[in-house]
């Protein structure tokens, strides 16, 4: 009988010739199967033993070649398998030892490098070297991942998964060793990365975890400015000095929590009796200019960042400390200015200066907000701080809301209720306040007067902008000044909060070089304005995110304090509810069809920190809808987010 040894899609195979032709063979496999087998490829022709037992001893035979010696002894040039199992054996070397050193060979590339079909050159001793010692550290690097994923099912963490914790979860290298020790641990655990990492220690709390994970993938640099950064030089504070100085004493109306006050108000009676009412917006684009060393973090950040209990600015302390309109100080302050009628609901003249303004009281809702009300504002002789001014300020909030609701074409949503947070380490208290106090729709008609007069001032000088608009019910931004009909102006611009939000810095900028007559930083047709749009709507849905996950956060945190298990709540749309005492919205299984604003109690069964989910179960159906403040209308508005009402008490626009 003849056999031979070929080769066939990269593995070698032995059987039995059953006929040749010369340049191709017909073979039978040792698995019965036949085969075509051309002539180059066959590496052997032997006569016994059977194919078979030809590549199980050859396959035991090759596993005792010494590689290391095979590679020495080699010649330094192209050579077959058969010579070197000659050299090695003597002319005694039998078919098995043949095939042996063919697999021993072929199964070493980093030894032998293949120049054909049997054939083989040594490789250059510098080339084995670092092949070997590659070798050796993917050995290493894979004893490394194994003990690092033991140890984790065991319930240790490895410095180095430590270390890498976050990036592991927001970018991970998924060629590291960090990342193939966790994903091997996390099959071993049957956890998920987040989960694993967490329970092992990673990070000191889920709250860390949660705020880690939003810095690192957004804030890459770190979230704080270099120490000293956004001191104001020299020629800074001299064009602020520069500044007049405005007749107008202001006040500002925000929570007790704020600190960057970029909005006050002022009220003065002129020499022919009417009322000049003064919008104070804080002007740090008197020292911010584009493309300064301010400019860059403030553009990169484009706004700050708000969380219950914290927050990370789009500017350092010193800027916010210098434009502040904090109590007491002589801040600079771009203002528009109203003359009303003698009714004082109608705004006769108007105009824009920038100036410096006497800031005498930061005014705050919690402490007010029981004194102010409707019957204090309609009462000359009820004690209010700035009494006479708020009275003038509410008599135009009044008559601007009205005149707005007739471009509306219906009154505006009010009552709705704000949840604020009040954070103190890891204790948290959950407070309910009406958004439609009188403060708070003083200051929101007052900033959306500003943002619409100034809107429309810029456009009348042709004066590029970004504008705020909404139609069909589509709010966007855009650089032209269209309609927006959720609030009722014919155009709207975000120029009130340049301390917190970039594009009302941006605005700012084209507003003072309009007042002061210079040319203005962005023309018309600026790329820059069409790529801030973007940018801006991807910053906030990231930023709006964030707040609402560390909203979540807080919310579950709150029932752990309170230990409370039934709780009342609201139904909003369909099978989905909200707390009536916290802002902590989720679905749930099991709820009757009931009409947005039902009062229901549900059972909290379960709920988790680290991914923020709740289950919960329904009890009974309470008595009645939820009264106001939170009429079913305004609950439905809020679950699907539609429209923009009034802007935040805090002026924000």
């Amino acid at each position: 009988m003849s056999y031979v040894l070929f080769e066939e899609s990269g593995d070698f195979k032995a059987g039995t010739v059953l006929a040749d032709n010369g340049t191709s063979l017909q073979v039978e496999l040792t698995t019965g199967r036949r085969a075509k087998v051309k002539a180059g490829h066959v590496l052997m022709r032997f006569a016994s033993p059977e194919p078979a037992t030809l590549l199980e001893t050859a396959r035991t035979m090759a596993e005792d070649l010494d590689i290391d010696f095979l590679w020495e002894c080699a010649p330094q040039r192209e050579f077959g398998f058969a010579e070197l199992a000659t050299d090695y054996f003597g002319d005694t070397a039998q078919p098995v030892q043949a095939a042996a050193f063919l697999l021993r060979l072929q199964a070493a590339p980093v030894y032998f490098h293949r120049k054909g079909r049997g054939l083989f050159r040594p490789a250059p001793e510098d080339t084995l070297k670092a092949a070997l010692a590659g070798i050796e550290r993917r050995r290493e690097q894979e004893a490394r991942i194994e003990a690092h994923a033991q140890a984790m099912a065991a319930g240790d963490l490895p410095d180095e998964i430590r270390a890498d914790a976050i990036a592991l979860l927001v970018r991970p290298d998924k060629h590291s060793v960090s990342w193939r020790a966790l994903e091997q641990a996390t099959g071993l655990t049957r956890r998920s990365p987040e989960r694993l990492l967490f329970e092992l220690g990673a990070f000191g709390s889920a709250r860390q975890l949660h705020r880690k994970r939003f810095v690192f993938e957004h804030f890459p640099g770190g979230e704080g400015f270099a120490p000293g950064f956004g001191e104001l030089d020299t020629s800074m504070r001299a064009r602020i000095e520069a500044l007049p100085e405005a007749e107008a004493v202001a006040f500002s109306i925000d929570d007790s929590s704020t600190t960057e006050i970029d909005d006050a108000l002022s009220v003065r009676r002129l020499d022919d009796g009417r009322m000049r009412v003064g919008i104070h917006i804080a002007a740090p684009a008197v020292a911010i200019e584009r493309g300064s060393p301010l400019d860059a973090p403030a553009r990169d950040r484009l706004s700050t960042v708000y969380m219950p209990g914290d927050k990370i600015t789009m500017l350092p302390d010193p800027v916010i400390e210098a434009f502040s309109l904090d109590a007491g100080a002589h801040s600079p302050a771009l203002s528009l200015y109203v003359d009303l009628d003698d009714s004082g609901t109608r705004i006769v003249e108007r105009h824009t200066v920038l100036e410096r303004v006497h800031v005498a009281d930061n005014l705050r809702h919690d402490h007010l907000d029981a004194d102010v009300t409707e019957a204090a504002l309609e009462d000359p002789a009820a004690p209010l701080p700035h009494g006479e001014a708020l009275r003038v300020l509410w008599r135009l909030t009044n008559a601007l809301s009205a005149g707005r609701d007739k471009v509306r074409g219906k009154p505006e949503p009010r009552f709705r209720t704000d949840f604020s947070f009040h954070v103190d380490g890891e204790d948290v208290r959950i407070v309910q306040r009406r958004r439609d106090a009188p403060l708070d729709r003083i200051v929101a008609e007052m900033m959306i007067l500003a943002n619409s007069e100034w809107g429309a001032l810029l456009a009348r000088h042709g004066i590029a902008g970004i504008y705020r608009a909404q139609q069909a019910g589509r709010v966007r931004m855009s650089t032209k000044p269209l309609a927006h009909d959720g609030i009722g102006v014919a155009q709207y611009m975000w120029s009130t909060s340049p301390l917190r939000r970039y594009v009302d810095l941006v605005n700012q900028r084209q507003l003072i070089a309009l007042v002061e007559q210079t040319r203005p930083p962005y023309e018309g047709n600026d790329a820059e304005l069409f790529s801030l749009l973007s940018a801006f709507d991807a910053k906030s849905t990231a930023y709006q995110s964030f707040q609402q996950r560390m909203e979540r956060y807080w919310c579950l945190r709150w029932i752990e304090i309170n230990g409370r298990q039934r709780l009342p709540a609201v139904t909003i749309r369909d099978d989905l509810v909200r707390l009536a005492d916290a802002p902590l919205y989720f679905r749930m299984a099991g709820v009757p069809a009931l009409a947005p604003g039902r009062r229901i109690v549900i059972e909290l069964i379960g709920w988790d920190l680290v991914d923020l989910s709740v289950e919960a179960r329904f009890i009974e159906v309470a008595g009645g809808v939820l009264a106001e403040p939170d009429a079913p209308e305004m609950l439905a508005l809020e679950a699907e987010g539609e429209g923009e009402s009034l802007p935040p008490a805090d002026g924000g626009g």
